[in-house]
């Protein structure tokens, strides 16, 4: 047998298992694609409901503003401390449905426009392909963990599948601050920058709608993968990168760098970056809790196989 047969015998060997992963790896790629497209059909026939559920914060906030302007009997030019914050409570009590808003008396239907023939066209079609990701989630990443799941040990498994939800979750409450309290705030201030009824000046918010998608889908965006905080540095912990006495020397430099990237994923607007830094500082905090805690764990284990 010549010395070239151990190394063609090897070869054969492990040709089949990499055939096999790649028919894995096809398999999954399909069924991630086929998930992606239905989700892309279903959320384009119901693309301009949709878009009407994201206006519903726009919508609240101008409502509310122009029953304060009608209460108070003038227009508003400009906002003061006091109504920023009812108007703030009272958008977030209508849009759980714990408060009704009465319709104002001047109150004229909600306008957004476009300047393009197909703007609106292409923004539902946008508006689709976002939704078709967010809608086909739980499947792609049931394929990703599918995938690289018999490379795992089993305690790696355990270990990765409360990650596996925590990401969602923390993606949409991150989603559901947005829409609940940051975009109805950003909305009702800069609603409340128009100038209306001063004469012969008139100062009008009427947003492209192209460009009010855009706002909600950064925004969104913005909060959902920044809310991913934990779930990276605490992987990053579980692997012994980081650990948690590193985490809380360096926090000074964590909160400028939290104020950093929220001025650089959020619109060029101080409020959006603002209510974007805070709550990413509370989870930095809670990320190094986490890591401590793994810590803690990874001590008694060790105690544990030493006593054994």
């Amino acid at each position: 047998m010549s010395d070239d047969a151990p190394d063609e015998a090897e070869i054969e060997a492990s040709r089949a298992p990499l055939l096999d992963h790649l028919v894995e790896l096809r398999k999954r790629l399909i069924i991630c694609i086929v998930a992606i497209v239905a989700g892309f059909i279903v959320c384009f026939v119901f693309a301009t409901q949709i878009y009407a559920l994201l206006l519903h914060p726009f919508a609240i906030a101008a409502n509310i503003l122009a029953v304060r302007n009608a209460e108070a009997a003038h227009p508003t030019s400009g906002f003061d401390i006091k109504g920023l914050w009812d108007g703030t409570k009272n958008m977030f009590l209508a849009l759980v449905g714990a408060r009704s808003v009465p319709q104002a008396p001047d109150q004229h239907a909600l306008k957004l426009v476009f300047t393009a023939p197909l703007e609106f066209f292409f923004t539902k079609v946008k508006l689709a392909g976002f939704g078709a990701v967010v809608v086909a989630f739980p499947v792609l990443a049931w394929q990703v963990y599918a995938f690289v799941a018999p490379g795992l040990y089993k305690r790696e498994r355990r270990a990765f599948l409360p990650f596996l939800v925590a990401a969602p979750v923390l993606f949409v409450a991150g989603a559901a601050l947005v829409y609940f309290m940051i975009l109805p705030f950003v909305l009702w201030f800069s609603l409340s920058q128009q100038i209306v009824g001063a004469g012969s000046i008139s100062v009008e918010l009427l947003p492209k709608v192209s460009d009010y998608f855009s706002l909600v889908t950064t925004l969104l965006l913005a909060f959902g993968l920044c809310f991913q905080l934990p779930v990276v540095l605490t992987l990053l912990g579980m692997a012994g990168i980081v650990n948690s006495r590193m985490l809380m020397s360096g926090w000074r430099y964590a909160v400028l760098g939290v104020f950093v990237v929220a001025a650089i994923v959020t619109p060029p607007d101080p409020i959006s970056q603002t209510l974007l830094a805070f709550p990413i500082i509370g989870l930095y905090f809670a990320s190094v809790l986490c890591v401590k805690l793994i810590e803690r764990r990874r001590e008694r284990e060790d105690a544990a196989a030493e006593a054994a």
